[in-house]
């Protein structure tokens, strides 16, 4: 455990040469560094120091044998991580990268187990942001990193997310900024015919049917297994978390009326809410678009629980491009 948790505030369009080596110096020394992707914030470690990623699963409270995902700033980084990248994964590749998909691939030997959770296959992506991109040319290695949140908490989207969950925990985090998508990104496993999704994210089935054919939706025990963040319950607030249909507002009131009776603290998330009757709720309105909700989304979870409520009833969204995404982020936080 780090006696003080270091915030450095470093540029996203032209992060400080300085900064970007301090970090890289504490990874070498097999300490943990939270950084900023274009998804969520990652919290990395030098992905060929076991025990360095040991202490990531410490921090988080993360099950051992639920895999990482390891960042690179290059193909010529795949290399160290495979032994061979199949043509339709350079064909996604060239499309994709560096951006918010994350490619299952077979390992390479020198993969550490404590990474891949004992898989004989490794999940990689190329994240779209400068600070993480120099951080890990910085390195010289390629950086393990799951979501930088306490483990089953919603992911953090901003330093001060990750401060929260893990002040005195770990050795810094480089502040680059509220991130752009908001959710983690879409992992999709190329060990396998037909390639399935395993993780729904911004890269849509849509999206890479074009490349691929047909792609499936993985929704097996072996699939939750090869993928990180599906195993277990994820991205839940404190509070307990219900979903009602867009636009029912019968059962929202409904709802309302048995929290108050119970004397409990109670929120609403919706993009269309009329409050009536006696029960006054705390109200989230969510944007329209789903791109700017899916941004939002985590925050709000985070804000409502520093508000201290007990329940948060939340309206779906259509299950459409990255609302599939959302969809399925919500339907795990309301997971009993």
């Amino acid at each position: 455990m780090s006696p003080q948790t270091f915030v450095m505030k470093v540029s996203p369009k032209a992060p400080q040469k300085r900064l970007i080596l301090t970090a890289a110096e504490a990874l070498r020394r097999g300490g943990l560094v939270a950084f900023p992707t274009e998804t969520v914030y990652g919290l990395g470690a030098d992905a060929f120091n076991a025990e360095a990623v040991k202490q990531i699963f410490v921090a988080k409270g993360r099950p051992l044998d639920n895999p990482v995902i390891v960042h690179i700033a290059s193909v010529a980084d795949l290399k160290a991580l495979t032994s061979h990248v199949p043509e339709r994964a350079s064909l996604l590749i060239d499309r994709f990268w560096p951006g918010p998909l994350t490619l299952i691939l077979r390992k390479s030997p020198d993969v550490p187990d404590d990474v891949t959770g004992g898989l004989d296959t490794v999940a990689v992506r190329m994240p779209q942001n400068k600070i993480a991109l120099a951080l890990i040319k910085a390195l010289g290695h390629p950086i393990a990193a799951p979501s930088a949140n306490l483990s089953g908490r919603p992911s953090g989207t901003t330093a001060g997310h990750v401060l929260q969950d893990f002040a005195g925990k770990i050795d810094m985090i480089l502040d680059g900024g509220p991130v752009a998508v908001g959710l983690e990104s879409t992992v999709l496993d190329l060990s396998r015919k037909p390639p399935a999704i395993l993780r729904p994210g911004a890269i849509t089935q849509e999206d890479l049917e074009p490349f691929l054919g047909r792609v499936v939706m993985g929704r097996g025990a072996d699939d939750k297994k090869r993928s990180p963040g599906t195993r277990y319950r994820h991205y839940s607030p404190k509070a307990r978390v219900t979903l009602v249909e867009p636009g029912d507002e019968t059962a929202i009131a409904r709802l309302l009326d048995q929290h108050a009776k119970a004397k409990r603290k109670v929120a609403v998330v919706a993009r269309h809410f009329t409050a009536g009757g006696g029960v006054r709720p705390i109200v989230r309105i969510m944007p329209p678009d789903l791109e700017e909700y899916a941004q939002q989304i985590f925050a709000v979870f985070r804000e409502l629980d520093e508000l201290g409520v007990d329940e948060i009833i939340v309206e779906k969204t259509e299950e459409e491009g990255i609302g599939v995404a959302i969809m399925d982020r919500l339907r795990r936080a309301a997971a009993r």
